[in-house]
Formats: C-alpha cells, sequence, structure tokens
C-alpha cells in the first residue's frame, strides 16, 4: 500500500519542465486556472491542501487562502510579494516563501538596459532602421550621455545595489533614498526623495510595491526630475502615479522613460505608446533562462525543504 501524496495548489506555471515534473513526482498537484470558475477544483481537495504555489504577478488573496484550512506554505516564483495577502497568511501560520538573491543581476541588468536604451533612444532607433527613415532626410535625434552623470535609486535593497555596482562602471555618481541609510555602504544617502529626484539625472526605481510605496513617485517628484531627467522603473507599477508621468511627458516636464512595469498589467496607457522618447518593456526584467530556471528551483527548494523540515528555506520577513 502506497502513501498518498500531499496535495499542491499551483496557482502559477513554473515554466520549467524539470521543476513542474519534480513537483508532480512528490505532491498531488492541482493547478488552478487564471480567470476560470475553479469552485469545483477547490471543493475536491480544500481539506488536502497543505502548500500552494504562486508567482509574484498572481493575485493570492485572503479570501483564497482562507478556502484552504490545512494550508501551511505558500511559495511564491518572484521576488515581490505585495500580490500575496502575506500578512493573513502569517497570522494564521502560514509560512511564505519568495525567490530572492537569484535574480537580482538579471534585474540590475535589465534596469541598466533600460536606462541605456532610453538615454540613446535605441527604440526609436530601432524604429528609425525598420522604417527606412535613416537617409530619408528625417534626422535622428541626439541622445543623452550616461557616463559621468547622477544616478538616483529608490530603494537599494540588493537590487539596488546591483544597480549601483553597475553604474560605478560607467563613472556615475550615485545617490540613494530609503527609509533609513544603510551603514554597510559607502553611497551618499538622500533622505528627501524630492531632493533626489532634484539632483539626479537618472531616477531609477527598485523599491518594494505594496500600499507603502503606492503613488511614491508623483507629480511633485516628477518636476523634480526635471525635463531634461530619465525615470527607469523595474520595481511595480504602483509605485509610480501613472497618470502623473504620462502627463509629465506629454508637457515635457520629465525628458523620458524607460518602464517594464505597469499599473494594471498587461494594459499600458495608449499615449506612452505614443512617445519615442518612452521605452516599454512586458514586465521581463527576469526573464533569462538561467534566473527562471534558478527561480524555479528555489521555489522547488521551498517546497521541499518544507516537506522535509517543516520550515521553507526563503521566508519573507514576518509583516
Amino acid at each position: 500500500m502506497t502513501n498518498k501524496k500531499p496535495t499542491l495548489i499551483q496557482l502559477a506555471a513554473i515554466v520549467h519542465a524539470d521543476t513542474e515534473a519534480k513537483l508532480a513526482k512528490h505532491y498531488n498537484v492541482v493547478q488552478l486556472k487564471n480567470g476560470s470558475d475553479n469552485d469545483a477544483a477547490i471543493a475536491a481537495v480544500r481539506d488536502e491542501a497543505v502548500v500552494m504555489v504562486t508567482s509574484a504577478t498572481q493575485s493570492t488573496p485572503a479570501d483564497l487562502i482562507d478556502q484552504f484550512p490545512n494550508l501551511r506554505a505558500i511559495c511564491s516564483f518572484g521576488v515581490g510579494y505585495d500580490s500575496i495577502d502575506v500578512k493573513h497568511a502569517q497570522q494564521k501560520g502560514i509560512q511564505v516563501s519568495n525567490t530572492p538573491d537569484v535574480l537580482d543581476d538579471c534585474v540590475a541588468d535589465h534596469a541598466f538596459g533600460l536606462l541605456l536604451a532610453t538615454a540613446r533612444n535605441l527604440g526609436y532607433a530601432d524604429r528609425y532602421v525598420r522604417d527606412n527613415l535613416w537617409g530619408s532626410g528625417t534626422r535622428f535625434p541626439l541622445g543623452v550621455k550616461v557616463s559621468h552623470k547622477k544616478l538616483g535609486i529608490v530603494g537599494l535593497g540588493r537590487i539596488g545595489l546591483a544597480i549601483a555596482q553597475r553604474a560605478a562602471g560607467f563613472d556615475m555618481e550615485i545617490r540613494y533614498h530609503n527609509r533609513k541609510p544603510r551603514n554597510d555602504t559607502k553611497l551618499g544617502y538622500e533622505p528627501s526623495l524630492h531632493e533626489l529626484a532634484q539632483w539626479a539625472d537618472f531616477l531609477v526605481i527598485a523599491t518594494v510595491g505594496g500600499p507603502t510605496t503606492r503613488g511614491l513617485i508623483d507629480a511633485k517628484v516628477l518636476k523634480a526630475l526635471g525635463p531634461k531627467g530619465i525615470l527607469i522603473n523595474i520595481s511595480r507599477g504602483s509605485v509610480i502615479d501613472e497618470a502623473a508621468l504620462v502627463q509629465a511627458l506629454q508637457d515635457g516636464v520629465v525628458g523620458g522613460a524607460g518602464l517594464d512595469v505597469y499599473e494594471e498589467e498587461p494594459k499600458v496607457p495608449d499615449a506612452l505608446k505614443t512617445m519615442d522618447n518612452v521605452l516599454l518593456a512586458p514586465h521581463i526584467a527576469s526573464a533569462t533562462v538561467e534566473t527562471r530556471i534558478a527561480m524555479a528551483e528555489l521555489v522547488f527548494d521551498n517546497v521541499d525543504a518544507y516537506a522535509t523540515t517543516g520550515k521553507v528555506k526563503t521566508p519573507i520577513p514576518t509583516l
């Protein structure tokens, strides 16, 4: 007689066949379909589900968590966790994990790629060549130099530090804004976000999402950044007042923007799509083969650690 495999609720695809196979080997995997009626599937395993796999972009609210009374661990694919009601889960004694560290380099690479591409108009340059404008008499606009410029980083966590490391290679002057200064870096700390924006040539948003940072980059901060300033966002779309950003770009209050995240993904304001000084990416900062495999493996490691030790490997701090 074989032991019955424990049940795992999967909200998000892991996008790695080996990891999916390992989960299926050790668990009865029940995948809920996004935007579908999952009532029957939930009812069938309500009392058996002990682990849930979700992602940084998959809504995991309290009412969904509450449908599984024996749930003990939520393992998320991604570093951000503002889409998960972590506080509610933790209050119920449910451990929540994410996938930190393994994606820092790729997200920082992407942030700097957006910065370079926006400054040098590379998005428009590609269209300029493809549309046969080169040699047509339509002049290509001059870009903005990146080396030796001033970089402001909003949120100096692991990813923020990795961005600063890359900026140092371009001989940039770097300052950062956090709720409080770090004692493990010599980078300049700016307690005022407004003054950081006023000082910076480039402002990179690398802070956490969620209610504490919603609308942090508002019209006043954008005005302080100024008509020559460039804004880069690889954190969460909610951190920027998107309507204020669109208006600032239309009015020339801000010089340009490189965006990987948006308020209502996958919806992107049509106005942004028409601007040649705006570079748009579809939330792909961690989207490399190597990083997605590492993220998937860490999700499995968290699931496996809970199953074998009762403790996830990379728990989210208590909120």
